[in-house]
């Protein structure tokens, strides 16, 4: 139930994205607005995550009550940007607000579901961020499926079922396994996992992999429209193929979960990272490669790109101080997720400058991810 309540809740993460070229169309906005208003989203839920971690929230309190309402107040917001669509900041604000309500979904779903399954957080969280990625995707579906109607249809769907997915929640209620904390948690508490060198090791490798990963989701349906072009095919087949790109990095987070039962999280993660960082530097350079090919390599890229996302939240959260896993984890998130702000930016502020090569500034994050993992002593395989 939590993996279906996430998918339905981070539906709310890219719902404009998927609606883009119609907003676009419609509202005479640019790639950079695009970049604007995910950046919004990502500060927002960067805000929301350090909220978290400052007060102890995740630590403190039901962390079903916080993901219900969470997805209740995204909803609520999600559907207001519909009436403020290309009035900024009014716009830039709702979609903020968005991201701070996704800290309350995002974040507090890992936290129980390492609460109900701790002996198998890896594969558990495995099935997570596969529906966050679903539901990073979904709303590319969403739009694929409503072609020719109004694009605000698609955001309503995708505020309903976050209203879903937070009544599932609340319903299943918290896990057993992890313990409340009591008090007020000062931020040193979120940060005290930084003091151990093996986490260090990790949440680096993590910080790597997320300035990857939401440039390239934010760059998807430009690297497809680029192709399609070339083709000589209609636009309508965008949210078509970037549901399929976005959507099948699920698929490899749940193999990269299986896979992490018997050959480890780190072991998963350092070969993630290895794949896709060869795409971020090999792909521009196969720019003049048929098109049908091109899209069944950024297929397999969007494999790849996030199949080490949740063996990292296992990695960390196994050690973390028991404590404080949901702070500790909190912290990493937002200092991951802050990566992703130049990252967004700068490739979708340049694309129209630097075409497909814009992906070469994607390198550097596997690169020093894999560098930083490097210094994690050796892990203790699944048997």
């Amino acid at each position: 139930m939590i993996v279906l309540a996430q998918l339905f809740g981070t539906s709310l993460w890219f719902s404009i994205n998927g609606v883009w070229l119609s907003l676009a169309g419609e509202l005479g906005l640019t790639e950079s607005d695009l970049g604007r208003l995910t950046l919004a989203v990502q500060a927002g839920f960067i805000a929301g995550t350090l909220t978290i971690a400052v007060t102890g929230l995740a630590d403190r309190f039901g962390a079903s009550r916080i993901f219900a309402l969470s997805s209740l107040l995204g909803a609520l917001v999600n559907g207001g940007f519909i009436f403020a669509a290309g009035a900024p900041p009014l716009d830039f604000l709702l979609r903020f607000a968005t991201g701070l309500c996704l800290a309350g979904i995002y974040p507090l779903g890992m936290k129980m579901v390492i609460a109900w399954t701790p002996k198998y957080a890896g594969a558990a969280l495995a099935w997570l961020v596969g529906m966050l990625t679903l539901g990073t995707a979904l709303p590319h579906l969403m739009r694929g499926a409503t072609l020719g109607m109004p694009w605000e249809w698609p955001l309503m769907a995708a505020s309903c079922l976050a209203v879903a997915g937070g009544l599932l929640v609340f319903l299943l209620g918290d896990g057993p396994h992890l313990p409340k904390s009591s008090g007020r948690l000062p931020l040193s508490q979120g940060l005290a996992a930084l003091r151990i060198p093996r986490f260090r090791a990790v949440a680096g490798g993590y910080f790597g992999h997320m300035w990857e990963l939401y440039a390239f989701w934010t760059l998807t349906p430009l690297l497809i429209g680029r192709e399609l072009q070339r083709m000589g095919q209609s636009d309508s087949l965008i949210p078509w193929l970037s549901f399929a790109v976005i959507g099948i990095g699920a698929a490899g987070c749940v193999g990269g979960g299986r896979l992490s039962r018997t050959r480890g999280s780190e072991w998963v993660a350092r070969r993630a990272l290895m794949v896709s960082g060869a795409f971020c530097l090999v792909y521009p350079w196969l720019n003049g490669l048929s098109p049908a090919l091109l899209i069944v390599l950024l297929i397999v890229w969007g494999i790849a790109v996030v199949a080490d996302s949740p063996q990292f939240s296992a990695l960390a959260s196994a050690t973390a101080p028991r404590e404080s896993v949901g702070s500790s984890l909190a912290v990493m998130n937002a200092v991951g997720f802050g990566l992703t702000l130049p990252a967004i930016w700068l490739t979708s502020g340049l694309w129209g400058q630097l075409n497909v090569w814009v992906v070469l500034l994607l390198f550097p994050g596997p690169v020093l991810g894999l560098c930083a993992l490097s210094r994690a002593r050796p892990e203790v395989q699944a048997g």
